[in-house]
């Protein structure tokens, strides 16, 4: 026994010594020490010797520059240019857009939660406050969804007057030229609110103010563009759009077939030197509409008329509506949801070269400018819109379920239907949070390209889940189309946020890991410059500083792994209150096995890795699991870690751990190499998977939360329209909710009355007169009855049409002769 003493106690050593992520060289004096320790106490003088030089052989040559770089780093560098695929102009552009917030922090294995919980809370200005109040909860109250998807098939012309009116185009255009100013935060809720209501109108108001236009000249434009467009498009003079996606080039937006040829030609009488361009866009939207198109094309310089460069690249153009050959197409109709939206298209069009955004210096860096404005435009728009829509799914169809009733019961009382509204309220939360983290981001002076992604993703994922929850539970009352139906329309439009801005297929299965991995890994990054550097040198020495900690991390996250396996996460330092600490342990659990994957498939796979697009999809849900759930509990601490949330985090985080728990899983079992996810498997599943999706007794919990008035359910429905009006039978449905709790004592007394009297008569008055005769229930509680009756009949009934209602205008205008009222 004595022989094997020295070595467990080097082992023992270098796991204390990895898991706290201690110095080599104090991990080699610490070592050193242990090893004369149990010589002391009576391990084998031979074994410690044997021991001692292991360490020695593995310590020194690492502790000394002189040896380690001829002998190590040199090698490595000369197969890392061998292994690492080459980068094309336009993955090299992705890759470096963009900067690294809390994310990164996920893939160094040990997240410092303090640096997430001391981010400031986000807060809105009192204008922006104001704002919320003021326009755009009138804007809410204007709107007509049925109006607008059925009748008009557009906003009516005082809704697009009112926007323009109150700048609603110019949320992110600066207050110097007519704009808002507001924050991403402010935009967030802004387009949350409009969404709740109406995701035409919030797809009207958020275009603008995303990817198009208006950004681009924020941040890229002359400042002669900017003094000219910036004031116009805040005010609504000029209505944007963007074409970048083409027939041919969707998702392969560097692909783009459209081309402009650096020419001279006529503008405003004048022979100016421009661009010629021939282009062809289809699901632009604000096409139909637009009077100003911003464009992306490939800019050529044939004859050398601006310099040198022949293939200049992707750039970006303004082209004014009326320019000579420009072609606004027939409107695209999306799923009936009738935002403005069509195809553009031009030949032979001449600009001049003013007209190129930032003028001829910017022409070529359209995808670099297009990337950095899609990383904030994406943290916005769609995410805040799923917010809205969920938010408001949560609140009414939970008071749907309490007021609706089967078999004298609330629907809601089922078991079936509360594990539906756990869902629709878990997910709501976690939306939410994660929206909002985003916005916060960007505020933060982040340009978040891969926290954008996880929030369009995720967000509009969980927000067609919440769409189908929303649609069983209501069932009849949202198959219905009509005025008082509120769920139809989102149900329909569901998908249109899973296509847009990136689809979300190739955003799990190529952008979300593959970007993050590099972009937010803190060593890999380096590791590749370091072997582009054309300076044997110079590349040698930036590996070395990278590479050594490189492994010492890995090395780390495989013990953190095991350990926080072995003991459940139990043990450890972490922030939080007594409740969330264990939250954050089991995150930290995760993080480090996403670390080790990452650092273990990159090693194993190199460039191979971003063709195994099923791993790479797993492990980015890992990553947005992590992202997301580190953004639940920074909401929770901003608003005090209130205890009435706890169910509501708790089915929030167990969903997530769950599909953390399948993501690891899945990747290890269907590993590329085989043999390697059976050796990892033990150092991250050491017990097994383990983690369970929300048990029956949390899901009743959360369901009880969405069926009754309290400060949680208040909290989680802040922020969107629920004002009870003509045109909002959610916020109606709502508003009945405490009516109808108050009235259940006095409808079950008079029910269990009516059951035992011998009352034949079906009519509800007579019953209720028979009641109030025979003492069952008082005058005030016959008008409870009565009132409970109306709410009842105004939240389950459903719209009903003549034939020539439902036909569109061009069918009479094929057959004028038709019927126009029913036979």
């Amino acid at each position: 026994m004595s022989a094997i003493v020295p070595f467990l106690a080097v082992l023992l050593v270098g796991a204390v010594a990895a898991y706290h992520r201690l110095r080599l060289a104090v991990w080699a004096a610490i070592t050193a020490c242990a090893l004369v320790a149990v010589w002391l106490l009576g391990a084998s003088g031979a074994a410690t010797a044997v021991a001692a030089i292991l360490v020695g052989l593995v310590a020194v040559p690492l502790l000394v520059p002189a040896i380690r770089k001829p002998l190590l780093t040199a090698p490595a560098l000369k197969f890392l240019r061998r292994a690492l695929p080459p980068l094309s102009q336009t993955e090299r552009i992705a890759l470096e857009t963009g900067s690294v917030g809390f994310e990164g922090e996920l893939f160094t294995g040990d997240p410092d939660w303090n640096k997430l919980l001391n981010y400031p809370k986000p807060q809105l200005t009192a204008e922006e406050q104001a704002f919320l109040d003021g326009p755009v909860e009138e804007l809410c109250r204007m709107t007509n969804d049925w109006e607008i998807t059925h009748v008009h098939a557009d906003l009516p012309p005082e809704l697009w007057d009112f926007i323009k009116k109150n700048r609603f185009f110019g949320m992110i255009i600066p207050k110097q030229y007519g704009g808002l100013g507001f924050s991403a935060l402010a935009h967030h809720k802004v387009i949350q609110k409009i969404a709740s209501v109406s995701s035409v109108v919030s797809s009207t108001v958020g275009v603008p103010n995303s990817l198009g236009p208006g950004e681009l000249l924020n941040h890229y434009g002359t400042q002669e563009q900017k003094d000219y467009y910036l004031p116009r498009l805040a005010a609504g003079i000029e209505v944007p759009c963007f074409g970048l996606t083409g027939p041919f080039a969707g998702s392969d937006a560097t692909s783009i077939p459209d081309y402009g040829i650096v020419c001279k030609g006529e503008w405003n009488g004048a022979n100016v030197l421009g661009v010629r361009l021939t282009f062809d866009k289809r699901y632009i939207t604000l096409a139909p509409v637009a009077t100003i198109i911003g464009l992306a094309f490939r800019m050529y310089d044939p004859e050398g008329l601006i310099g040198d460069t022949r293939d200049i690249g992707i750039t970006l153009a303004l082209l004014p509506r009326d320019t000579a050959g420009v072609e606004i197409g027939r409107r695209h109709f999306p799923l009936n949801s009738p935002f403005q939206n069509g195809p553009i298209r031009g030949k032979d069009v001449f600009i001049p070269l003013s007209q190129l955004i930032g003028g001829v210096d910017m022409a070529g860096k359209g995808w670099n400018m297009l990337n950095e404005c899609l990383a904030v435009g994406r943290s916005i728009t769609l995410p805040s819109t799923a917010s809205g829509g969920a938010k408001a799914g949560a609140a009414v169809t939970g008071a749907y379920a309490r007021i609706r009733k089967q078999f004298g019961l609330s629907v809601g009382r089922f078991e079936g239907v509360e594990e539906a509204l756990a869902r629709i309220g878990g997910k709501a939360y976690a939306i939410s949070a994660l929206s909002q983290a985003t916005a916060a981001a960007v505020d933060r002076g982040d340009v978040p390209s891969v926290p954008s992604a996880i929030a369009k993703y995720h967000c509009t994922t969980m927000g067609r889940d919440v769409a189908k929850d929303v649609m069983d539970i209501v069932g009849g009352k949202g198959i219905i189309l009509g005025p008082r139906n509120f769920a139809g329309r989102a149900w329909q439009a569901s998908p249109i946020a899973i296509t847009v801005e990136g689809a979300n297929i190739m955003t799990r299965s190529l952008l979300i890991f593959g970007q993050g991995s590099i972009l937010c890994h803190p060593y890999i990054m380096k590791e590749m410059k370091a072997a582009t550097e054309e300076d044997s040198k110079a590349g040698i020495d930036a590996l070395d500083a990278a590479l050594y900690r490189h492994v010492g991390a890995a090395i780390s996250n495989a013990v953190r792994s095991f350990w926080f396996g072995l003991t459940a996460a139990r043990i450890g330092v972490a922030p939080g209150d007594d409740y969330t600490r264990r939250f954050f342990r089991k995150l930290d659990r995760y993080a480090a096995n996403l670390a080790l994957l990452t650092d273990l498939s990159l090693g194993a796979l190199g460039g191979k890795l971003k063709f195994k697009e099923n791993l790479s999809g797993r492990l980015g849900d890992v990553l947005s699991h992590l992202y997301m759930m580190s953004a639940v509990l920074k909401r929770h601490h901003d608003e005090g870690a209130p205890e009435a949330d706890k169910p509501l985090l708790a089915w929030a985080f167990h969903n997530s751990v769950h599909e953390i728990e399948v993501a690891l899983s899945s990747a290890l079992r269907n590993f590329p190499i085989r043999p390697l996810g059976w050796l990892l498997w033990p150092l991250v599943f050491p017990w097994g998977r383990r983690a369970v999706a929300p048990g029956d007794r949390l899901s009743h919990r959360v369901a009880m939360l969405l069926m009754a008035p309290n400060e949680a359910r208040e909290r989680l429905a802040s922020g969107v329209f629920l004002t009870p009006c003509e045109n909002n039978p959610a916020g109606r449905i709502d508003s009945y909710l405490a009516k109808a709790i108050l009235a259940e004592p006095v409808e079950r007394k008079f029910l269990k009355a009516l059951k035992n009297s011998d009352i034949e008569s079906l009519d509800f008055e007579t019953q209720l007169d028979e009641g109030v005769r025979e003492g069952w229930i008082t005058a005030e509680e016959r008008k409870q009855l009565e009132e409970l009756r109306a709410i009842t009949l105004d939240a389950i009934t459903v719209d009903d049409f003549d034939t020539h209602e439902l036909r569109a205008a061009t069918y009479y205008d094929k057959y004028p002769n038709a019927p126009r009222a029913a036979a």
